[in-house]
């Protein structure tokens, strides 16, 4: 499966595969060309596409603790009839890799504690819910200000 770099031009099918994954989550989601608006808009984030069938969303910020960029992997999804065939280990491992080519020196993301395929992912590449090697457990907290 190739992964590429969405270009203006793909940012509709990014934004259908978006909708798509609020859709099967069961999460409230913008339609799909309001969703690829923003994601023309919004700055410093980068999506990547394994064919059309997988998406991820890349937010870059600048870090405080030092001169490499951080990366917050806002995103990641694939079609659930395409699930199992490594897509998803592969788009990851593209973002790890496009992150770091970015200058990003650490890359975060959030899940919730049932979605173990994703957890069980995540781990099998490196990542870690502790802070640092050996350290506390991790938690990720959020908050809607509207």
């Amino acid at each position: 499966m190739d992964i590429c770099l969405a270009s203006a031009a793909d940012l509709d099918l990014a934004a259908q595969l978006l909708h798509d994954f609020n859709t099967e989550y069961n999460e409230p989601t913008p339609q799909p060309a309001v969703l690829a608006q923003r994601l023309r808009e919004v700055p410093d984030t980068d999506v990547l596409l394994a064919g059309e069938v997988g998406v991820a969303v890349l937010r870059f910020r600048a870090s405080l603790w030092s001169s490499d960029l951080e990366c917050y992997l806002a995103e990641l999804y694939v079609q659930p009839a395409h699930r199992g065939k490594g897509i998803g280990r592969a788009l990851l491992q593209a973002t790890l890799d496009h992150a770091r080519s970015k200058g990003a020196g650490y890359l975060d993301l959030g899940t919730s504690e049932d979605d173990v395929a994703a957890r069980h992912l995540y781990e099998s590449l490196g990542m870690r819910r502790t802070e640092g090697n050996g350290g506390p457990l991790m938690f990720v907290y959020e908050i809607d200000l509207g």
